[in-house]
Protein backbone atom coordinates (compact mmCIF):
# COMPACT_ATOMS: atom_id res chain seq x y z
CA UNK A 1 0.00 0.00 0.00
CA UNK A 2 1.57 3.39 -1.09
CA UNK A 3 1.36 6.97 0.21
CA UNK A 4 -1.44 9.03 -1.23
CA UNK A 5 -0.21 12.15 -3.01
CA UNK A 6 -2.50 14.86 -3.21
CA UNK A 7 -2.66 17.97 -5.14
CA UNK A 8 -1.73 21.64 -3.81
CA UNK A 9 -4.88 22.43 -4.66
CA UNK A 10 -6.57 19.79 -2.64
CA UNK A 11 -4.57 21.01 0.51
CA UNK A 12 -5.50 24.44 -0.09
CA UNK A 13 -9.58 22.97 -0.88
CA UNK A 14 -9.42 21.29 2.65
CA UNK A 15 -8.16 24.24 4.63
CA UNK A 16 -10.80 26.16 3.19
CA UNK A 17 -13.50 23.97 3.57
CA UNK A 18 -12.11 23.04 6.86
CA UNK A 19 -11.73 27.03 8.11
CA UNK A 20 -15.29 27.84 6.61
CA UNK A 21 -17.30 25.57 9.26
CA UNK A 22 -19.58 24.48 7.37
CA UNK A 23 -18.58 20.67 7.05
CA UNK A 24 -17.22 18.00 9.38
CA UNK A 25 -14.09 16.64 9.17
CA UNK A 26 -15.93 13.21 7.51
CA UNK A 27 -17.81 15.17 4.95
CA UNK A 28 -14.38 17.10 4.28
CA UNK A 29 -12.90 13.24 3.47
CA UNK A 30 -15.76 12.09 1.41
CA UNK A 31 -15.45 15.09 -0.57
CA UNK A 32 -11.73 15.83 -1.11
CA UNK A 33 -10.86 11.75 -1.13
CA UNK A 34 -8.77 12.06 1.97
CA UNK A 35 -8.60 8.73 3.70
CA UNK A 36 -7.13 10.03 7.00
CA UNK A 37 -8.50 12.56 9.59
CA UNK A 38 -4.57 13.14 10.73
CA UNK A 39 -3.85 14.62 6.80
CA UNK A 40 -6.14 17.02 7.26
CA UNK A 41 -4.96 17.93 11.06
CA UNK A 42 -1.22 18.45 9.66
CA UNK A 43 -2.55 20.19 7.00
CA UNK A 44 -3.98 22.66 9.26
CA UNK A 45 -1.02 22.89 11.26
CA UNK A 46 0.96 24.07 8.78
CA UNK A 47 -1.37 26.55 7.84
CA UNK A 48 -1.68 27.76 11.61
CA UNK A 49 2.13 27.96 11.84
CA UNK A 50 2.51 29.67 8.03
CA UNK A 51 3.92 27.21 6.84
CA UNK A 52 2.33 27.55 3.59
CA UNK A 53 5.82 26.40 1.64
CA UNK A 54 4.59 22.55 2.46
CA UNK A 55 1.45 22.70 0.45
CA UNK A 56 4.10 22.54 -2.56
CA UNK A 57 6.40 20.09 -1.46
CA UNK A 58 6.73 16.34 -3.13
CA UNK A 59 6.79 13.31 -0.06
CA UNK A 60 9.72 12.70 2.15
CA UNK A 61 10.99 16.48 1.43
CA UNK A 62 11.16 18.63 4.20
CA UNK A 63 12.51 22.34 2.65
CA UNK A 64 13.19 24.67 5.32
CA UNK A 65 16.51 26.97 4.31
CA UNK A 66 14.76 28.63 1.36
CA UNK A 67 11.09 27.10 1.70
CA UNK A 68 10.51 25.52 -1.62
CA UNK A 69 12.54 23.84 -4.49
CA UNK A 70 15.56 25.50 -6.04
CA UNK A 71 13.27 25.43 -9.46
CA UNK A 72 10.15 27.94 -7.80
CA UNK A 73 10.89 31.31 -8.92
CA UNK A 74 10.57 34.44 -7.46
CA UNK A 75 7.25 34.79 -9.07
CA UNK A 76 5.62 31.40 -8.45
CA UNK A 77 6.46 32.42 -4.88
CA UNK A 78 5.01 35.07 -4.83
CA UNK A 79 1.73 33.83 -6.92
CA UNK A 80 1.60 31.25 -4.14
CA UNK A 81 1.53 33.84 -1.69
CA UNK A 82 -0.78 36.20 -2.98
CA UNK A 83 -3.16 32.93 -3.87
CA UNK A 84 -2.77 32.22 0.24
CA UNK A 85 -3.40 35.87 0.88
CA UNK A 86 -7.18 36.01 -0.92
CA UNK A 87 -8.17 32.95 0.73
CA UNK A 88 -7.25 34.17 3.98
CA UNK A 89 -9.70 37.26 3.28
CA UNK A 90 -12.18 35.08 2.06
CA UNK A 91 -12.08 33.41 5.16
CA UNK A 92 -11.80 36.37 7.46
CA UNK A 93 -15.07 37.78 5.36
CA UNK A 94 -17.27 34.81 5.74
CA UNK A 95 -16.68 34.84 10.08
CA UNK A 96 -17.55 38.24 9.80
CA UNK A 97 -20.49 37.50 8.18
CA UNK A 98 -21.18 34.50 10.57
CA UNK A 99 -20.53 36.20 13.55
CA UNK A 100 -22.63 39.58 12.25
CA UNK A 101 -25.59 36.61 11.85
CA UNK A 102 -25.31 35.42 15.25
CA UNK A 103 -25.09 39.20 16.74
CA UNK A 104 -28.47 39.50 14.85
CA UNK A 105 -30.20 36.25 16.50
Amino acid sequence: MGKNVYSSETKWAVVKDKMSGQLTTKEIMEKHGIKNKSQIETWMRWYRKNEIHRFDQPIGKQYSFGHGPEFASEDEKKDRQNAHLKMENEILKKYLEMKKELKKN
